[in-house]
């Protein structure tokens, strides 16, 4: 907690250049991911966030949040047209989301976007199965536990993976935990309301937004769960049961005060 607490610190303190966050999410049927993504990036510290998404969505996301930037590929699901433009969206950012939404992919295209991506990134959802096929040492997974099992069924255990890959894991469930070099931590923040739909989408884009300020994979991951739990606790006080994603999102920097 208290190793949490200080690096907490040192990123609330900001800088001159808090960082570039790119998003590959979304799909038609849905669409809101990648805004939810990046409105908790931009409420963590990042200075820029650039969502890439399906031609269908682009106006819904570009209306959704105006601080949001947003780009658009040709057709309406991720192939391999769009990994071009993937690479050219990871060399702006200084870390990369992929998966959040992402129905209906080309799993080789989305296997081939995150072998092609230098910066850190986030592989989650519908892209953790493909992104095994990928080279995963610069890369967090954040899966649910209704996602989790292709890693398990290829590799026994999440501390192997770890080990085999180099792969950082975040997983969401009842009890978050952290997995990586072969260890296994719990985080210990949190509530209940924290299962309401959105929520994971937030923790993507707070542990990309602390990726993208320089922070080590295993603290962003880390300390992105703490910091999830935390700000579930603070919208809870307020809301009850009720609790919405937003209402998390929009209490991020409440929590990195």
């Amino acid at each position: 907690m208290a190793r949490l607490q200080r690096t907490l610190s040192n990123v609330s303190e900001g800088g001159n250049d808090n960082g570039r966050v790119g998003i590959v999410a979304g799909a038609i049927e849905y669409p809101n991911q990648p805004a939810l993504v990046g409105r908790a990036a931009l409420r963590t510290g990042s200075d820029h966030v650039r969502a890439f998404v399906a031609d269908p969505i682009y106006a819904i996301v570009a209306g959704h949040e105006p601080n949001l930037l947003v780009d658009r590929y040709a057709g309406d699901r991720f192939e391999r047209s769009a990994v071009e433009g993937t690479r050219e969206l990871s060399d702006w950012a200084d870390a990369l989301v992929i998966g959040p939404g992402l129905v209906d992919a080309d799993p080789d295209a989305m296997t081939e976007a995150i072998d092609t991506v230098d910066v850190p990134t986030v592989v989650d959802a519908l892209a953790v199965e493909p992104g095994l096929d990928a080279d995963l040492s610069n890369a967090v997974l954040t899966p649910s536990d209704t996602e989790v099992d292709p890693i398990r069924e290829s590799y026994g255990s999440l501390s192997e993976f770890s080990k085999e890959t180099s792969a950082v894991v975040a997983l969401t469930g009842d009890v978050d935990e952290i997995v990586a070099d072969g260890e296994q931590i719990e985080n210990e923040t949190g509530t209940s309301a924290l299962t309401v739909a959105g929520t994971g989408d937030t923790m993507v884009g707070i542990v990309a937004s602390l990726l993208g300020q320089g922070m080590a994979r295993r603290e962003a991951a880390e300390l992105g769960a703490w910091i999830l739990g935390k700000t579930g606790e603070l919208a809870t006080a307020e809301y009850g049961p009720g609790v919405l994603a937003t209402d998390v999102i929009d209490r991020i920097p409440d929590t990195m005060r």
